[in-house]
């Protein structure tokens, strides 16, 4: 018997505009109109945050989509918050779909006396009522582990995979896949593995976070177009450095492919004086104006994919067949020309 519960939308304050696509590309998908549910989310004098939904939803299939990127704390608040709000309206199933999962990168206790804040996100998650998570790109896939409850995590490689083929179309065997770091070489191989690509890694050694001190590159990379790829880009020192690095090598030009663009402090100027000819972001956290006009920087919608994994989520099919270049290909027939 067909689901007569329709999915619905409701949106956070973290990344509207990715909500309202996500809405748009489900409308397409279902030939019917379908906007995220009508709600307000505002704070207090004080600073507290409330939330009011105007719209039934007693019974509904609900995904609440929320990054809990900058301001952390006040966008996972109003997630858990949303998440109550529902599940106290008799929701029949309340879904957090996090294209950016913020605190990740706690995942694990490095020296003593240091708390595991991905583990203690995603306990607060659950007990809020989130039932299902779909997420992209975790910084680490073992926090998936974190979760009583099914986790989705989607991979941007293959939307990067086809914006490459269509921008190097004439040059692919010139491309050479880079991991920034060791730790990112799983990432990198796959990419290079649907590109047909060899692949190099930056080996780099920290003195304290967000500062690198050492590096040197493993791999033949003379003569060739690196293109970098990684998780996430914060500051962007170690992308900016490593660019540097390839070319003293001998590479021809530099292209980052990050997944999550956080772009905090001196990022977006680093990059605009640095030596990289292109950094890729994905829409997953919403771009401010600074790095809107950097001209090096260039946005990939994730839409097309959420959206197509939200519906296979309410129909019950598998998300995992996402992940194949032959599902990727129609699903962003139109972004990507060839």
């Amino acid at each position: 018997m067909p689901n007569v519960v329709e999915p619905k939308l409701i949106a956070g304050n973290s990344n509207r505009p990715l909500a309202k696509s996500i809405a748009r590309r489900m409308s397409t998908h279902r030939g019917v109109h379908i906007d995220p549910v009508d709600a307000r989310v505002e704070r207090f004098n004080d600073g507290e945050i409330f939330v009011e939904v105007f719209e039934n939803v007693r019974g509904e299939d609900m995904f609440i989509v929320q990054s809990t990127s900058n301001p952390a704390n006040d966008n996972l608040m109003e997630l858990l918050i949303m998440a109550d709000a529902l599940r106290r309206s008799s929701a029949q199933r309340v879904t957090a779909v996090i294209p950016y999962f913020g605190y990740a990168r706690q995942d694990r206790r490095t020296k003593a006396r240091t708390p595991i804040t991905a583990k203690l996100v995603a306990n607060m998650l659950v007990e809020a009522g989130i039932e299902r998570v779909l997420t992209m790109d975790l910084h680490a896939a073992q926090i998936q582990g974190f979760f009583d409850i099914p986790v989705d995590n989607l991979y941007a490689s293959p939307i990067f995979a086809l914006d490459i083929r269509e921008k190097f179309k004439d040059r692919m065997d010139e491309i050479m896949v880079v991991s920034p770091d060791v730790g990112g070489v799983a990432r990198a191989r796959e990419l290079a593995k649907r590109i047909n690509a060899p692949l190099s890694i930056v080996d780099k050694r920290r003195e304290k976070p967000g500062e690198v001190a050492e590096m040197t590159v493993i791999g033949e990379v003379k003569d060739k177009i690196c293109v970098m790829i990684d998780d996430m880009c914060d500051t962007a020192g170690t992308l900016c450095k490593a660019a540097e690095l390839l070319l003293e090598y001998g590479a021809k030009e530099v292209h980052a492919y990050v997944t999550h663009g956080v772009l905090s402090g001196p990022a977006v100027e680093r990059i605009g004086n640095s030596v990289l000819k292109n950094l890729v972001i994905t829409d997953t956290i919403a771009a401010p104006p600074p790095v809107k006009d950097c001209p090096q920087i260039r946005v990939l919608p994730t839409a097309p994919l959420f959206a197509q994994a939200i519906l296979n989520i309410w129909n019950g099919t598998s998300v995992s067949s996402l992940f194949e270049t032959e599902t990727m290909e129609p699903i962003y027939e139109g972004v990507f020309r060839s």
